[in-house]
């Protein structure tokens, strides 16, 4: 479904990404871990290509994306979950949703927003609020209804657990189980070990912008050794 072959991205003339690759098949849960400034969110970012790739291939659906503006990846269905939110916080949550709606899509889920609003029971309860009177858990929680709305065919999840309390972690948990089980493939980007092991299907572990381990998320946690080099604070 996604598969990044020896990506190099680069933030002016600094080189944040080398040689990184990945694959990400239909129905799966994937997390890319690593420590704060591993290369996590510029490999989301280099999907979307709101970084700039000096070198690679990045296939989404068997078909190249690479040098595609955002809005046209987008509009691909490739949904973005950012880390920092990007909310309209003078918008309800209403329109947040509405914002984020595109046409359905051929062998994905259709989300409307009464399903998102069933999903998030909060967001109900607060639909013609300003979005920015919410607290950061349902922020978050309508952050990811609003790319629910856009009917994606897969999601990149940036970050979704950071600065979260445990209570909001867990119901963050409960619907990223329910997205894989609507078929929905994720990219998770995370630094909570805990978070990625409850959702995750398979791991590769970042640091310095490199690829450093790959596999099962089973097979990580059971690793000592690897997680005490690359993960351990």
């Amino acid at each position: 479904m996604l598969e990044l072959r020896g990506i190099h991205s680069y933030y002016g003339q600094a080189h944040i990404l080398a040689d990184v690759s990945l694959t990400l098949a239909k129905g799966e849960i994937v997390v890319l871990v690593g420590r704060n400034g591993a290369g996590k969110s510029t490999t989301i970012k280099s999907i979307m290509g709101m970084v700039r790739v000096g070198a690679g291939s990045i296939a989404y659906d068997g078909d190249e994306i690479l040098g595609q503006p955002p809005h046209r990846i987008a509009r691909r269905g490739l949904g973005y979950v950012p880390e920092d939110r990007r909310i309209f916080t003078r918008l309800t949550v209403q329109e947040n949703l509405e914002c984020g709606r595109q046409p359905p899509r051929a062998g994905t889920p259709a989300w409307s927003a009464d399903d998102l609003y069933d999903l998030f029971p909060n967001l109900a309860a607060a639909r013609h609020r300003a979005a920015g009177t919410l607290s950061g858990g349902e922020q978050q929680m309508l952050t990811i209804a609003r790319t629910l709305m856009g009917n994606p065919g897969c999601i990149l999840l940036d970050e979704p657990s950071e600065g979260l309390a445990p209570v909001v972690v867990e119901q963050i948990i409960k619907v990223v189980q329910e997205i894989k089980a609507q078929g929905i493939p994720v990219l998770l980007s995370e630094q909570n070990l805990h978070f990625a092991a409850l959702v995750s299907d398979r791991a590769y572990v970042i640091e310095t912008g490199r690829i450093r381990y790959e596999g099962a998320m089973a097979e990580l946690q059971s690793n000592d050794e690897v997680r005490q080099q690359y993960l351990a604070v």
